[in-house]
């Protein structure tokens, strides 16, 4: 059997049940860059054609998906690719174009390789999409996660220039701990400590106690 049948038989194979799942199921090719086939339902939340996507390539990334977020599930495809195992699989949040206006609304992604060439190399990857409710905690939840970890590669170079003193200082700032408390956590005097709060808002640039509780969540200091 050649590699085009055999993606043909496995896309055939997916679609006759594909529909009835509550989510939209998608074959990519083997390097993840084009989409092959997509369930009725994903095709009904794009708004788009199957023909339309193939033609897309991997425009299609840009078109319905958050950018700002690529680098937080490109790297799993990635290593699902390079991991070349039929057994493994990748589960990751997406913000994707459905909603009204075209708004991005999040869905939980799973990943897995379909088949292999006849050189054991990655012929199809399938994925299955299925939105959020946007009034779920889990929603919430998944937006601070990400806005903590854009801050953190944002921002990790000035919070570099912290010392190690200087970071501990910070993590019980950020839990309102006074000058007084901080001396007596680390054994020093208050003046010391009223220095270290000092030296922490210049470096970071930081006026506010949410300033230096944004760092304090993002680097894991509280």
């Amino acid at each position: 059997m050649t590699d085009d049948q055999l993606v043909a038989r496995r896309i055939a194979e997916i679609a006759g049940f594909a529909d009835e799942y509550p989510g939209a199921v998608i074959i990519l090719s083997g390097d993840a860059r084009r989409v092959l086939y997509m369930s009725a339902r994903g095709l009904r939340e794009l708004g788009a054609t199957l023909p339309e996507l193939t033609a897309l390539g991997e425009e299609y990334y840009a078109r319905y998906f958050n950018p700002d977020e690529a680098h937080e599930y490109v790297p799993k495809v990635v290593e699902l690719l390079e991991r070349n195992d039929l057994t493994h699989t990748v589960t990751f949040f997406q913000q994707v174009r459905t909603g009204p206006g075209r708004a991005f609304v999040w869905h939980l992604s799973t990943a897995r390789l379909l088949a292999q060439n006849a050189t054991g190399q990655p012929l199809l990857v399938i994925c299955f999409s299925a939105p959020i409710d946007p009034k779920s905690h889990i929603t919430a939840k998944v937006q601070r996660l990400l806005d903590e970890n854009t801050f953190l590669r944002e921002n990790s170079a000035t919070f570099a220039n912290l010392t190690t003193r200087e970071r501990e200082v910070l993590g019980c700032l950020a839990l309102g701990h006074s000058s007084p408390e901080i001396a007596a956590a680390f054994n020093i005097s208050s003046q010391t400590a009223d220095t270290h709060r000092r030296n922490i808002r210049q470096k970071l640039g930081a006026t506010s106690s949410f300033d230096l509780g944004q760092y304090a969540r993002a680097f894991n200091l509280i």
